[in-house]
């Protein structure tokens, strides 16, 4: 791999694509994909355009927990990835539209808030990299511009 990051969506997905596939030739146990955290917090103090004021979205009561910067894992046909209830609602939303991939497993660990969900993903490194697109965007809410970076291979 040449590029570790990408920010536009059809770069982002060609970046997964060439992710998984050094991953598996390098036959690590996993990868791991992370968004850019400085993007995260430069959006989160960004001024609400209808009020100017800072965006408290994140603060509302119906979101009562607030993880890390947004991650997924892919390793031997395995997603895995941490979200909130609300974000699980969406992560199956997301699932009807990849009939090939199923939640294998729900953790909610005792000593952490959320959700560690585990998907099997049987199918090419190209419908890999759109599901993953779409946990991002539509699972976690991030805007299409976001920057996410390979951090491991």
């Amino acid at each position: 791999m040449t590029r570790f990051d990408a920010a536009d969506p059809a770069e982002r997905r060609k970046l997964y694509v060439d992710a998984i596939t050094a991953h598996r030739n390098r036959g690590s146990g996993f990868l791991t994909l992370e968004v850019d955290d400085a993007e995260l917090d430069a959006a989160d103090d960004a001024p609400d355009e209808s009020t100017g004021a800072p965006d408290s979205s994140g603060d509302s009561a119906d979101e009562s927990v607030e993880l890390d910067a947004p991650w997924v894992q892919f390793g031997n046909g395995t997603l895995n990835l941490d979200c909130t209830d609300a974000e699980l609602d969406s992560l199956k939303t997301l699932l009807e539209d990849f009939p090939a991939f199923k939640i294998d497993d729900l953790i909610r660990p005792e000593e952490a808030e959320g959700v560690n969900a585990r998907i099997s993903a049987k199918a090419d490194p190209n419908r890999i990299a759109q599901f993953i697109d779409g946990v991002f965007l539509e699972v976690y809410g991030l805007p299409a511009e976001i920057r996410v970076w390979v951090v491991e291979v």
